[in-house]
């Protein structure tokens, strides 16, 4: 049993990296208005932690250990189960957030940190780890965190959230003021590593053209992008697609909805175009 001191004496360790919830956004209509609407269950922040590596090879971890179970102190007491390879990867027990202690909504004392996976595993209030030959099949990874696929089998255990971007600048419930110059920016993000290349195009999807990213680029983090475009002051349909260093590319909703069907609920991670009008609103242009 290791106690917050004895974490606290651990070699601590900093990353800058980005938490998603995987139903961020929905599958199903009415889709968000805005850039928030459609991603807003997102944030990026500077970890400071304890590998969970070293915590679990002090602990004795044993050669059969396949999976780790982490309990939360929450009244649901959420818990999730862990693939040993993560846990022995990146994977932290943090403490403090931005410089200072982790807030009360935030998991103080100690969360759990899987940088990359779905917002729901990085448990909060983390009280508990026990090591395991087999998942548990929680609540949060049976009824919860898991969707049917059009055969009828369910797609579970789907940690990882997939490259994807979108433009906030200009967006939807923004309006351009007049035709000319204007800089299209964004944000891009992967769970599977760095953001190798954002396209943009601003001809419903036609042709595209690369963005500039903005360093430094870190892994699992957020990357910002731009690009300067000139309207002409037509209706106009923008959009990025990511591409991460796996060499993964962002798919369309369309592409999405014809693998995973209409019952899915989590890990969309489409293209999300922008309608601008003639007189500058903007609008999401799949609602």
């Amino acid at each position: 049993i290791f106690t917050m001191v004895d974490i606290r004496s651990f070699p601590s360790e900093s990353g800058i990296r980005f938490l998603e919830c995987s139903g961020n956004p929905i599958y199903k209509k009415p889709y968000g208005k805005t850039a928030s609407d459609l991603v807003g269950l997102l944030s990026c922040a500077e970890w400071t932690g304890v590998s969970l590596k070293l915590v679990l090879q002090e602990a004795g971890l044993q050669p059969g250990a396949k999976w780790v179970v982490a309990e939360g102190a929450d009244a649901a007491a959420l818990t999730r189960s862990i693939p040993i390879e993560k846990c022995l990867d990146d994977a932290m027990l943090v403490y403090s957030q931005n410089g200072e202690r982790l807030r009360p909504q935030q998991g103080y004392p100690l969360r759990l940190l899987l940088p990359g996976f779905e917002g729901n595993m990085n448990v909060k209030w983390l009280r508990r780890l026990r090591v395991a030959a087999e998942p548990t099949y929680s609540r949060e990874e049976t009824s919860k965190y898991t969707d049917l696929m059009p055969d009828g089998s369910a797609r579970e255990f789907t940690f990882y959230m997939e490259a994807k971007s979108i433009i906030t600048r200009p967006s939807g419930g923004q309006r351009l003021s007049a035709p000319g110059f204007h800089e299209i920016s964004g944000i891009a993000w992967s769970g599977h590593g760095k953001i190798k290349r954002v396209d943009v195009s601003v001809d419903d999807g036609k042709s595209w053209q690369e963005a500039q990213l903005q360093e430094p680029v870190l892994t699992r983090a957020l990357t910002c992008f731009r690009l300067p475009w000139h309207w002409d002051g037509k209706t106009a349909v923008i959009q990025s697609r990511a591409i991460d260093e796996t060499g993964y590319v962002q798919p369309t909703l369309a592409e999405l909805l014809a693998v995973r069907g209409d019952n899915h609920f989590y890990h969309n991670n489409a293209i999300w175009p922008w309608r601008i009008a003639a007189d500058g609103e903007v609008t999401n242009a799949n609602a």
